[in-house]
């Protein structure tokens, strides 16, 4: 008698990210410390009042808390993304952990207000390192198995930072109201230490390189990277005393600027390609509508939350409460941007919401009531989830498929220059208190920058453009096909 076998159901395949090695343990250090950057730009908000009051220094002083951070990362982030490339990701990554975790302390055991100024720098540089080496660790591991990197994989580590970022003054309102201000430094040191541990143990060895002295010499430009920082050193300074403004330092920024310029035109290997720059309007337009975005979100984002707590006399939980609707709009927003295949659309609206966000702002009195309050901060919420996703494609778009990673740490660089600038507005609107009229003042820069932002986003014909395939597919292929 004939025996007819049964079909077994076949298993379903593993995921496509588990087989390819793009896994768990390779990517869960990676997110771990990509998000470090983005949360520590924002999770301070709510204890900056906390800190001036402690140590006895007004909104123009501890608005250096914020600038010392963005003018570290905006050198940092270009810097050692090149050195990555040099000498290996993981070695980078590693010692950027290892900076974290001594910022960290410094900071929870600052003494004085110039400690917690060392300690922010040296955060700054620390969590700079994340991003660029899990880039680069990803685009090593593509050519390793000769294959691109999963858009999942990209779409949680794009996911990461901007969470982190939004949900960051809810958690610094929760940490201050628990434990006191230190908090917001010392938390960086756990998550540091499991991020490392993680790292040490999952994320492969680098692979071959030329010696790291030969590395380093090839990929950096430390005049470039001198020049650059001396030139925003002192455009910083004379941002954050608007009320005072020392109008000599433009000669400095002026010179440093235009040597910058004739050097990085003469370097094979510069830190900024002004040339590919030059060349490509679209991308210079991206970095440009970047660094406005956030330049207004970042106004909100620090000004917004000092007035709640001086002026409506809310505490740093209350303050963080009330900001969670735009934590909560700006997650959900950066996942619907994700899935939006167009660009153009979504930085419309999210230009066209920072218009009505700010102009709610300029109607805001010590008695607004609070639902208006919550209503504001959701509209600046939608925009930043739908600028971070809507940009970062534009990048990919328009930037050249060998140049990503450079390309994506010049994004980084406008949006630090851009939050470095919204500092020095909040100094020159506030000075030694946050009150009604000083939040009006960033209210309305913040609109007119929004109807700039409009005009910017309409009139750009290269945001009507579809590429004809997935763009980060396509540069992920030139990867290998490079290698």
């Amino acid at each position: 008698m004939r025996v007819t076998s049964i079909a077994r159901p076949k298993r379903p395949k593993r995921p496509a990210v588990e087989r390819n090695g793009f896994g768990a343990r390779l990517t869960a250090p990676l997110l771990l410390g990509s998000l470090l950057n983005p949360l520590n730009t924002t999770m301070i908000s709510t204890g900056l009042v906390a800190i001036g009051h402690d140590f006895g220094v007004g909104a123009s002083d501890t608005a250096w808390l914020v600038s010392v951070l963005y003018l570290a990362s905006a050198v940092a982030q270009p810097v050692l993304g090149k050195l990555a490339d040099g000498i290996g990701p993981r070695r980078v990554f590693l010692g950027g952990l290892a900076l974290v975790v001594a910022s960290g302390l410094v900071g929870t055991l600052a003494p004085g207000f110039g400690w917690l100024l060392v300690s922010r720098a040296l955060l700054g540089v620390g969590t700079s390192a994340a991003y660029p080496a899990a880039m680069a660790v990803l685009r090593d591991e593509s050519r390793r198995l000769g294959s691109p990197t999963p858009r999942t994989v990209l779409g949680r580590l794009s996911f990461a930072a901007l969470g982190s970022a939004a949900i960051g003054p809810t958690l610094g309102g929760l940490l201050v109201a628990t434990a006191g201000w230190r908090a917001v430094f010392a938390v960086n040191v756990p998550v540091a230490v499991v991020a490392y541990a993680t790292a040490l143990r999952w994320i492969p060895k680098d692979i071959p390189r030329e010696s790291p002295a030969a590395g380093r010499a090839k990929t950096l430009d430390p005049l470039g990277t001198t020049l650059f920082t001396g030139a925003l050193t002192c455009l910083v300074v004379f941002l954050l005393d608007l009320r005072h403004p020392m109008w000599l330092l433009l000669a400095p920024v002026v010179l440093l600027s235009a040597l910058l310029t004739w050097w990085q035109l003469r370097h094979p290997h510069p830190f900024i390609d002004l040339r590919m720059l030059g060349a490509n309007h679209a991308l210079a337009r991206t970095y440009l509508r970047h660094g406005l975005s956030y330049l207004v979100v970042y106004c909100v984002m620090y000004g917004f939350t000092q007035w709640l707590e001086e002026e409506r006399g809310y505490s740093s939980l209350h303050t963080g409460l009330v900001m969670l609707p735009m934590s909560l709009a700006a997650l959900a927003c950066s996942l619907i941007g994700a899935r939006t295949k167009g660009i153009r659309a979504p930085l419309t609206v999210a230009a066209v919401l920072l218009t009505a966000g700010s102009s709610l702002l300029l109607c805001t009195t010590g008695s607004t009531p609070l639902a208006v309050l919550l209503l504001a901060g959701a509209c600046f919420g939608i925009p930043q989830g739908l600028m971070g996703t809507g940009n970062q494609a534009a990048v990919q778009q328009f930037a050249p498929a060998d140049a990503i990673g450079s390309a994506a740490g010049l994004q980084r660089t406008a949006q630090y220059i851009g939050a470095i600038t919204a500092s020095g507005l909040i100094g020159l609107a506030y000075g030694q208190r946050a009150d009604d009229g000083g939040l009006h003042l960033m209210a309305a820069v913040g609109a007119v920058l929004a109807l700039a932002l409009i005009v910017l986003t309409a009139t750009d014909r290269a945001l009507r453009r579809r590429p004809g395939r997935d763009q980060e597919t396509k540069n992920a292929e030139q990867e290998i096909k490079n290698a």
